[in-house]
């Protein structure tokens, strides 16, 4: 079954990193991306922009409404994803725990919903 990890951590918390300390986490994903290709899981993935660059789109009466910026204000915003194919949930959970984020931010792991 495949699972969405959606990376949550504080955009701040790297923008006061040195280059040093970024150096080092972007060789901790690029190890954990490794591992995970290696273990054959890895479906696809990707760092996303800064918060600051979102589009929220709503539609209400047939009129689209975009405004800046993600649709609520949280002490986390979604950085990236990973999307693995698991046995099950518990798989995916220790994959999740991996992630070089977890120890600062959060992992939110979904199931994919199969249709057909």
């Amino acid at each position: 079954m495949e699972y969405m990890i959606l990376i949550y951590a504080d955009e701040k918390l790297y923008s006061g990193m040195s280059e040093q300390q970024l150096g080092e986490l972007m060789q901790s994903y690029g190890d954990y991306t490794q591992e995970l290709i290696a273990a054959g899981v890895l479906r696809g993935g990707s760092e996303l922009a800064p918060v600051h660059t979102a589009t929220t789109v709503r539609v209400r009466d047939g009129k689209i409404a975009c405004t800046d910026g993600p649709f609520a204000e949280t002490k986390e915003q979604l950085g990236g994803y990973y999307l693995i194919d698991c046995a099950n949930l518990d798989e995916a959970i220790q994959w999740a725990a991996k992630c070089p984020s977890a120890g600062v931010g959060s992992m939110e792991v979904r199931p994919q919903i199969k249709n057909g």
